[in-house]
């Protein structure tokens, strides 16, 4: 059973909270994690690479795409990663690659650098981090998958170590939850 992690982080290396999450998993039995900013440094094509990229998504038995909350959204690539993977398997091959993907749970995995009170309907964004997610929602419902509660880190750029290493311990968590989603979808 695996569980793959696509992360989108623009750059990593400069990454304090994502970098630590990726790192504290990477060791877990059935992870694989995928840097997906250094595989694909120009962006990612339909055409060069959704075959490849389908056919990892497809040999996951659960996938969590992992990035940090910018403008309110998701990084450049991984809107260009769906523009080109899910386009592809849910509309170009709906029937065999889009299908492939029928309920295989996936989670989002997201930091924000501001704390989650300003992530409220009262807050200084005015709309909640689950609102932003609306169409990564949507997507996954659109493709059939089992949608999982986001496992969201607020304050990332603020957390001491004892937080950050709270933080791990927590998508660690979350990441065996996941596993056992995959288990009961797998046997259904």
């Amino acid at each position: 059973m695996t569980t793959l992690i696509l992360l989108f982080h623009p750059d990593l290396s400069r990454s304090r909270a994502n970098a630590a999450l990726a790192k504290a998993v990477a060791t877990q039995p059935q992870v694989e994690i995928v840097d997906m900013t250094a595989l694909y440094p120009q962006g990612v094509d339909m055409e060069r690479d959704g075959e490849r990229e389908a056919a990892r998504l497809l040999g996951a038995e659960s996938i969590v795409l992992q990035f940090p909350m910018q403008w309110y959204s998701t990084p450049p690539l991984l809107k260009a990663w769906q523009d080109a993977v899910l386009s592809r398997m849910g509309y170009i091959y709906p029937e065999t690659e889009g299908a492939g993907l029928a309920g295989k749970p996936i989670m989002i995995a997201a930091t924000m650098g501001a704390a989650e009170e300003t992530y409220r309907c009262d807050g200084r964004n005015r709309v909640t981090v689950p609102e932003l997610l609306a169409p990564l929602r949507a997507t996954a419902n659109r493709l059939a998958m089992d949608w999982c509660e986001p496992f969201l880190l607020y304050n990332a750029d603020g957390l001491d170590a004892p937080a950050l290493a709270e933080a791990e311990g927590g998508y660690r968590d979350a990441l065996s939850r996941l596993a056992i989603s995959s288990s009961h979808a797998k046997a259904a």
